[in-house]
C-alpha cells in the first residue's frame, strides 16, 4: 500500500479526521506565530551561536583608536579641535613611501568651526592617497504622502542628510556611518546604503564608510568587488569576521601622532580611526559577542574585512521558510500519528540532524534560514503527538478494562492489568478460598413452561442481584454457569476476612432473591427460590483452559464441595461446611444437619450444616 493509500485510508477514520483537522489549524497557528516573530529572540539567539564565529582577519585592516590614553594625554574629547585629526593624518603621510592606501575617519566634520583648524585638516586629507570622511542621515518615522494623495506611515525615512563641510568634502570621499540595531538591541546588519536628495532635488546613493574604504581599497590591489544584496532599506546581514577586542593592537591616535606607531603597521593598508573608549559610547552588542560590546570602529573593520572578502549571506525569505515550516509540520505530525512512538522518535532525531546538515550547509553556500523554526515545530508536534499516543492507549485500556470487568470480576480485570497481558499464560497457585455456589429450584421446570423471552428476562434480574451481592463484599465473580453462579474469595489477592464476606453474601442473595421474587410475582406471576452453598479450603486457581481460551477460575476438592453443598440445599436456604461455621465461630448462627445429608463424592460422617442468622 502507498504512502498516499495509507493516509487516505486513516483519514476516512472519524477519530483520525478529527485529529487531521486539529493538526491542520495547530500547523496554520504555529506558522503564522513564528512568521510573525512570535520566537524572534530566541530564534536569533540560537542563529548567532551557530553561525557566528571568530575568523582569520586578512591583516589589510588596521585601527588607529581614540582611546583612553590619547584622551589623557589630550584632553577631554569634547574640547579637541580639528588640529587633532590633522596632526595625525599627517603623521600617516609623513613617510610618503609607506602611506596607508586608504585612511577611515569615523567621525562626523560637519560645519565649520576654527577656519585655521578646518583648512589645517582638508590640507592634511588632500596629502594622503584616499580619505574617507564620515556623513550621516537622520532618520525616524512619520506619514507620506504616495502618489494618490493620501498619507502612509512610515518608519524608516530620511529626514536630513548631514555632509562633512565644504574643504573637507571636496578633497575626500564620503561614507555614512549610520548603524541601525535589530529589534533586540543587537547589531547584526550592516547598513550598506541610503538615498539623498541634494541641494538640486537629484537623488544621490549614499554608501557606508566601510564600503567607500573596502572599495577603493579592492580597486587599487585589484581585487573583485561586489556589493551584497540588501533588503529594501539597505541593509545585509553581517558575517562578522572578528570578536571585540579583535583589532586592538594598542596603537592609539596618541602614539601616531608622538610618532610611535610605526609606519610598517599602516603601510598599504586600511586605517580606520575612531572612538575606542567606552566614555564615548560608541559601543554596540553584536551577535559574536553578547556579553561585551563592540565599539563602532571595530565594527566598521568587520564590515570592511566581509565585503573584502565577499563573504556574503543572503537571509532567506521568510514567507519561503514559513511555507516549507507548515509542509514539514504537517507531514511530521501525519507521520508521529501513524506511527509508533519507538519510529516517530527515530524519524524526529533523524529530521532534526538533517535539518541541522541542511542549515549549515545553506550557510556555507551564502544562505541564512531560522535555526529554531522547524525543530521546534517538530518538537512540538512530537510531544502533541506522544501525549495523543498515551491517552489512546489509556483510554482504549480504559475500555477494554470497562469491557472485559463486564465478562470477569473486577479483581481479575486488576490482577492482569497489573501483571501486563504478556503474563497472562496457563496455569494457577494453590492458596486458600471460600467458594460460594448460588442456582435457582426448579429453573428448569420453570424454562420449560414459559417463553425464552420471559426466562432471559428473569434469569437477567436474579444474576444482576446476585452478583452485586458479590461484588459489594468484594467478592471475585467467577462464572455464571444456566442459573447457577460461582464466586470466590481469597483470590487473585489475599483477603482478610474472605470467609465471613461469603457467607454475608450467601445471605445477601437470599434476602436478595426473596426481594426479586417478590418483585417478579407482582410483574409476571412467577417466583424465585434459590439455594446456596459455602465452603473454605485449598483450590487451584488461575488461567484454565486453551491457549486461545482461558477463564480465571479455581478448581478442586474445596470447589467441588461447595458445589455440592449448594446443590443439595433448599430454596431461601445456605449450606456451609464445618469448616465454615468454626472460623466465624460467634459471629453466625447455625444448625447442624450433622451426617443426614450425602454429599456426592464425600466420605461418610461429611458434617453439613445450616446458616440460621449472622450476628
Amino acid at each position: 500500500m502507498t504512502q498516499k493509500k495509507i493516509i487516505r485510508s486513516y483519514l476516512k477514520k472519524p477519530q483520525y479526521r478529527k485529529l487531521a483537522i486539529v493538526f491542520f489549524i495547530l500547523s496554520v497557528i504555529y506558522t503564522f506565530a513564528v512568521y510573525f516573530k512570535v520566537l524572534n529572540r530566541v530564534d536569533k539567539w540560537i542563529q548567532d551561536v551557530l553561525y557566528q564565529r571568530p575568523q582569520a582577519v586578512s591583516g589589510d585592516v588596521v585601527i588607529i583608536g581614540i582611546d583612553d590614553e590619547s584622551i589623557e594625554q589630550l584632553g577631554p574629547y569634547n574640547t579637541w579641535d580639528r588640529h587633532v585629526m590633522a596632526s595625525a593624518l599627517e603623521a600617516l603621510a609623513k613617510d610618503p613611501e609607506n602611506m596607508p592606501s586608504v585612511v577611515a575617519i569615523d567621525t562626523l566634520y560637519s560645519g565649520g568651526t576654527d577656519p585655521e583648524a578646518d583648512k589645517h585638516l582638508a590640507e592634511a586629507a588632500s596629502k594622503l592617497p584616499d580619505v574617507v570622511v564620515a556623513s550621516a542621515g537622520v532618520f525616524g518615522s512619520g506619514f507620506v504622502e504616495d502618489d494618490f494623495g493620501s498619507f502612509q506611515h512610515k518608519s524608516h525615512i530620511l529626514y536630513s542628510y548631514e555632509k562633512p563641510y565644504e574643504e573637507l568634502e571636496a578633497v575626500t570621499h564620503q561614507g555614512h556611518i549610520n548603524a541601525m540595531l535589530d529589534m533586540d538591541g543587537i547589531m547584526r546588519h550592516a547598513f550598506l546604503y541610503f538615498d539623498a536628495e541634494d541641494e538640486n532635488g537629484s537623488v544621490q546613493r549614499v554608501y557606508s564608510m566601510a564600503h567607500e574604504a573596502a572599495r577603493i581599497y579592492a580597486e587599487k590591489e585589484g581585487i573583485s568587488f561586489t556589493d551584497p544584496e540588501t533588503d529594501a532599506r539597505g541593509h545585509f546581514y553581517l558575517s562578522y569576521s572578528s570578536a571585540p577586542g579583535t583589532y586592538d593592537d594598542g596603537m592609539s591616535i596618541a602614539k601616531l601622532i608622538n610618532g610611535q606607531v610605526p609606519s610598517d603597521y599602516y603601510a598599504g593598508k586600511i586605517v580606520f580611526i575612531g572612538p575606542y573608549s567606552a566614555g564615548l559610547q560608541d559601543e554596540y552588542f553584536t551577535p559574536i559577542d553578547r556579553a561585551k560590546k563592540m565599539y563602532g570602529v571595530e565594527f566598521q573593520a568587520n564590515v570592511a574585512e566581509a565585503l573584502l572578502k565577499g563573504d556574503y549571506k543572503k537571509e532567506v525569505p521568510d514567507y519561503i521558510q514559513a511555507i516549507l515550516v507548515f509542509v514539514a509540520v504537517l507531514v511530521g505530525i501525519t507521520i508521529f500519528l501513524m506511527t509508533n512512538v519507538k519510529v516517530a522518535t527515530i524519524y524526529m532525531l533523524i529530521d532534526m540532524i538533517v535539518y541541522a546538515l541542511v542549515a549549515y550547509i545553506l550557510y556555507l553556500r551564502g544562505y541564512l534560514v531560522h535555526p529554531l523554526w522547524m525543530p521546534v515545530g517538530l518538537i512540538g508536534m512530537y510531544i502533541c503527538s506522544i501525549v495523543i499516543h498515551y491517552t489512546r492507549a489509556a483510554l482504549e485500556k480504559r475500555r477494554i478494562t470497562k469491557t472485559f470487568e463486564r465478562y470477569v470480576a473486577p479483581e481479575i480485570v486488576k490482577e492482569i492489568m497489573k501483571q501486563g497481558m504478556e503474563n497472562l499464560s496457563l496455569g494457577g497457585k494453590t492458596c486458600d478460598i471460600a467458594v460460594l455456589f448460588v442456582d435457582v429450584r426448579g429453573f428448569t421446570t420453570m424454562s420449560e413452561r414459559l417463553t425464552p423471552e420471559k426466562v432471559v428476562f428473569i434469569l437477567n434480574r436474579y444474576l444482576t442481584m446476585a452478583s452485586d451481592c458479590v461484588e459489594k463484599n468484594h467478592g471475585t465473580l467467577d462464572k455464571f454457569v444456566g442459573d447457577a453462579m460461582m464466586a470466590f474469595w481469597g483470590a487473585p489477592l489475599p483477603q482478610e476476612d474472605a470467609i465471613y464476606n461469603a457467607v454475608k453474601t450467601a445471605q445477601d442473595i437470599v434476602v436478595g432473591a426473596k426481594r426479586v421474587s417478590d418483585e417478579l410475582k407482582a410483574e409476571i406471576g412467577e417466583e424465585l427460590r434459590v439455594g446456596v452453598g459455602v465452603n473454605y479450603g485449598p483450590a487451584v486457581v488461575g488461567n484454565m483452559g486453551a491457549e486461545k481460551h482461558m477463564d480465571y477460575t479455581a478448581i478442586g476438592d474445596t470447589v467441588n464441595t461447595a458445589a455440592r453443598l449448594e446443590a443439595n440445599a433448599p430454596g431461601g436456604t445456605v449450606y456451609i461446611s464445618r469448616v465454615v461455621a468454626d472460623a466465624l465461630e460467634g459471629r453466625i448462627r447455625v444448625t447442624s444437619l450433622g451426617d443426614t445429608i450425602k454429599l456426592k463424592g464425600k466420605a461418610e460422617g461429611f458434617e453439613v450444616l445450616k446458616l440460621e442468622e449472622i450476628l
